[in-house]
């Protein structure tokens, strides 16, 4: 309707012209108003706020499903590269007493770190941990795991029931675990006697998680070696109790034990002191050793240092990696781009059974496809028998086209060629055949026409598919494996070594952190050379 006195042009009613005119006179007058009165801005507020919680309803699914299976696992496993907790949960009073040894004199641990050690390792052994930290401490040190598996069944049969014996006799009350609970409770002594105190809360959660009852055990060896080595050094007993404080007068007098000559017993591996060494050196919770492992380095007293020539392994892998992967990216390219161009100017018909036949390779197992070809190149294989037949190659010289490089590259080129094709098929049916006709008509040659025009249309497609092929290729340890041999291994058969067999997960993680650092920085290269805009699927 019109408003014949505001003009022909005036319409009242809600028009646009008249909500501008509106929010006009609200903004001088005061905020606009919804149809429910409240602030139209608020409302809108409302309103969004509303629809970005119902589209986050909606992918909250999927998104903990990624979380839980996908992140959260790859986040833990990187955390293992650096992440060194099993020896100081193991040796807890060791690593503590280590820390003020001094590992360049070259001389061994005092009588305390033995004492520590000797209650570390007794728990160790009854929890069934010391063989976990021998193979940690193994990756570091050869020999260190059959040492640690060696003294575990020999550490409860140390000479140290000495020590038991004596107290006993000094005071039968001694054999009784009501006597070292009344001792060690919330009292004086837990303070003046430590150690003690501390094997003995060790030696109740122990009981618990076995689900025996401390004060119906025997008290262990370790309790009164313990004990004797604290009220040897001079603990201050006195006031606390007269069983203490006789006990502190007669150690003195007590026959002793040499808990060194006792592991030394066990094996003489432990009067080495790089053992100790490596012990102190690995005792941090966060450690750089498997990322220096990774870059054939070595974690030393004297800081990180290379390792020798012949165990530097891990840089010529991912040179090797790396190298490989970007040969198999390049002859997926150079066979993969006929292939789709054919796809893409084809009849439909033509184009659709071309297309069955570059995606039967996916109906295939991978197993199968990777065990053909290594039939098909080993030396007495149906390439060098067709090649004999020919007289192109002699019988007694045959290729070898297995178990190298060379076996590798073939058959990771015909897995990973249908991720080259589709990516490049894709764009080229965008391209309009009218270009090249437009060119060719202008007076440009086949070879200009489509070196000028076709190609560089093609381009987000060959981008796209060599990102695709060469993440893929790069992360491949299943056809390396088969077909690769010594030479044509990658990287990733490392990592899947010792996460399958070696069981060193640290090291498995700090390959494939440097590794996932390496895949972004080229993805980096990429972008700034050629720019990931220009990647198109279609």
């Amino acid at each position: 309707m019109t408003d014949n006195t505001a003009g022909p042009d005036h319409i009242t009613g809600p028009t646009p012209d008249n909500a501008l005119r509106d929010a006009d006179r609200a903004a001088a007058g005061g905020p606009m108003l919804a149809a429910d009165g409240t602030p139209l801005k608020k409302s809108l507020a409302r309103a969004l706020r509303r629809q970005k919680l119902r589209a986050l309803g909606l992918i909250a699914p999927l998104l903990i499903f990624v979380l839980i299976t996908f992140v959260i696992p790859i986040g833990d496993m990187l955390l293992r590269s650096i992440k060194n907790d099993i020896v100081a949960d193991t040796l807890p009073r060791t690593v503590q007493s280590l820390s003020d040894w001094d590992a360049e004199a070259q001389d061994l641990p005092g009588e305390d770190v033995w004492t520590d050690f000797y209650i570390d390792m007794w728990f160790a052994a009854e929890r069934k941990e010391h063989t976990r930290l021998g193979t940690r401490l193994n990756y570091e040190l050869t020999g260190v795991s059959s040492l640690f598996r060696k003294t575990g069944r020999r550490v409860d049969r140390f000479d140290t029931d000495i020590y038991t014996d004596q107290f006993i006799a000094l005071d039968p009350g001694w054999e009784e675990p009501q006597t070292w609970a009344a001792m060690l409770g919330d009292g004086p002594a837990s303070d003046v006697l430590p150690l003690t105190a501390g094997a003995w809360e060790d030696w109740k959660a122990f009981n618990v998680e076995e689900g025996d009852k401390v004060l119906e055990e025997d008290v262990p060896d370790l309790m009164y070696t313990a004990l004797y080595h604290e009220l040897s050094q001079g603990a201050d007993v006195s006031g606390l109790s007269d069983r203490l404080a006789a006990a502190g007068e007669a150690v003195g007098g007590f026959e002793t034990v040499s808990l060194r000559e006792q592991f030394a017993d066990a094996d003489e591996d432990w009067l080495d002191p790089e053992v100790w060494q490596i012990i102190q050196l690995y005792s941090p919770r966060v450690t750089p050793g498997y990322f220096a492992n990774a870059a054939d380095m070595q974690v030393t007293p004297d800081g990180v240092e290379a390792r020798p020539e012949n165990q530097r392994i891990y840089g010529m892998l991912f040179q090797r990696t790396l190298f490989m992967s970007l040969m198999i990216t390049g002859s997926c390219i150079l066979l993969g781009y006929p292939v789709a161009w054919l796809l893409a100017n084809l009849p439909m018909r033509t184009a659709n059974l071309l297309m069955i036949l570059v995606l039967l390779p996916f109906w295939t197992s991978l197993l199968v496809r990777t065990s053909a070809w290594k039939v098909m190149l080993q030396q007495q294989g149906v390439i060098n028998d067709v090649l004999v037949w020919l007289g192109l190659v002699a019988d007694d010289a045959r290729l070898t086209m297995i178990n190298n490089q060379f076996g590798t590259i073939v058959a990771m080129t015909h897995i990973l060629l249908p991720f080259m094709i589709l990516p490049m098929y894709s764009v080229m049916q965008t391209i309009p055949p009218s270009y090249l006709r437009a060119a060719k008509s202008l007076g440009a040659t086949n070879w200009t026409a489509f070196w000028r025009v076709y190609f560089p249309q093609s381009v987000p497609g060959i981008g796209a598919g060599s990102i695709l092929v060469f993440i893929l290729a790069i992360g491949y340890y299943i056809t390396p494996e088969i077909v690769g041999g010594n030479t044509g291994t990658f990287i990733s058969n490392r990592i899947a070594y010792h996460i399958s067999s070696s069981l060193n997960w640290g090291l498995a993680a700090a390959l494939g952190s440097i590794l996932l650092v390496v895949v972004l920085v080229l993805y980096w290269a990429y972008d700034k050379i050629v720019g990931i805009d220009n990647v198109k699927l279609g």
